[in-house]
C-alpha cells in the first residue's frame, strides 16, 4: 500500500532568501479498478480505502445498491511483469445474480484527478436512475434531513479542522458526511474531490448505511454534475460545496430532488435547490 504523502527535496524562497528543505506533498498513484476480473475505469488518486473508492465507484455508475451486490473485493496480484502486487489494481467481485453492466467504447472509462469521470458520450448516459429517489419539491420538508442555516453555516469549519492531511500538505480535497445536527460522521480527503466522495459512498456501502437519506454531504471544493450525481445515486439529500456550481449540477438538483448549497462560507450561502430543507 502506498504511503498518503511523500518527501521531497524544494527550494524554498521567503523575502528574497533561499533555502534548501524537504517539503510533505500528497501522494498521487494511479489505480485500476476492474468489474468481475474486467478492467472498468483508471483514476489517479491518493492511496488509501481503496476499496470503498472502487465500491463507491460502482454506487455511483448504478452497479451497486448495497453491500449484498459485493462477493469480494481485492487487490489483483501480478499487476507487473514479475508478479508483484503494485497495490494499484482492485478487482470488484459481483455477488452471484447481480447485473453486469454492458461496458462498451460508448464511455471513456479514464478518470483524472482534476475532472473526473470524463468522455460520457452523451448527457444521457450520466443521468443514470437512482435506487433512492428524493421527494420533490415541499415533500422534502417532510423528511429526515432540516437543518437550520446557520448550522450549516459552521460545517465547513468542522470539516477543515479535521483534515489532517491537508495540514501538512496543502494539497487534498475533502468530503465530509454530517448528519443533520451537525456531527461529522465521516471524512475522506483525496487528489481528486470525486475520489474523496466515492470513498465516502464506498465505506457507507460497506457498512450497510446506503441510502444515506439522513446525512449532508460537504465537499471542499466546487459542484460538478458529476459529485451532484453521486450525492443522488446514494440518496443523500443535500449536498453543500464552499465554492460554485455548475450549471448541470443545478439542472440535475432541481430534477432530482437534491438540495443544493454553494459558496458555503460562514453565514453565507447559495440555494440553488430545495430550499425546504434549510431551516431560513
Amino acid at each position: 500500500m502506498g504511503r498518503v504523502t511523500e518527501r521531497r527535496r524544494v527550494v524554498r524562497v521567503r523575502a528574497g532568501v533561499a533555502g534548501i528543505r524537504p517539503d510533505t506533498l500528497v501522494t498521487e498513484e494511479p489505480l485500476e479498478m476492474r468489474l468481475n476480473g474486467k478492467p472498468l475505469a483508471i483514476t489517479m488518486r491518493t492511496p488509501g480505502d481503496d476499496f470503498a473508492l472502487a465500491v463507491g465507484f460502482l454506487v455511483s455508475e448504478g452497479v451497486l445498491g448495497s453491500a449484498a451486490d459485493v462477493r469480494a473485493v481485492t487487490y489483483c496480484e501480478g499487476a507487473t511483469e514479475d508478479g508483484s502486487n503494485t497495490y494499484n489494481v482492485v478487482n470488484v467481485q459481483l455477488a452471484p445474480g447481480v447485473e453486469v453492466p454492458d461496458i462498451t467504447l460508448e464511455r471513456n472509462v479514464y478518470t483524472t484527478s482534476s475532472c473526473g469521470l470524463c468522455g460520457k458520450a452523451s448527457l444521457d448516459a450520466v443521468r443514470t436512475a437512482t435506487r433512492f429517489p428524493q421527494p420533490p419539491g415541499a415533500a422534502a420538508a417532510a423528511d429526515a434531513v432540516r437543518i437550520p442555516a446557520g448550522l450549516l453555516g459552521e460545517l465547513p469549519d468542522r470539516l477543515r479542522a479535521a483534515q489532517k492531511v491537508f495540514d501538512r500538505t496543502g494539497g487534498l480535497h475533502a468530503a465530509g458526511l454530517f448528519s443533520a445536527d451537525g456531527e461529522l460522521l465521516d471524512l475522506r480527503e483525496d487528489v481528486g474531490r470525486h475520489n474523496a466522495v466515492d470513498k465516502i459512498i464506498g465505506r457507507a456501502l460497506q457498512a450497510g448505511l446506503l441510502p444515506l437519506t439522513d446525512a449532508v454531504l460537504l465537499v471542499s471544493g466546487r459542484a460538478s454534475f458529476e459529485l451532484a450525481q453521486k450525492a443522488v445515486m446514494a440518496g443523500i439529500p443535500l449536498l453543500a460545496a464552499v465554492s460554485a456550481p455548475s450549471s448541470l449540477a443545478v439542472d440535475l438538483a432541481l430534477e432530482s430532488g437534491l438540495t443544493l448549497v454553494g459558496f458555503l462560507r460562514g453565514g453565507n450561502m447559495n440555494i440553488y435547490a430545495g430550499e425546504e430543507r434549510i431551516l431560513l
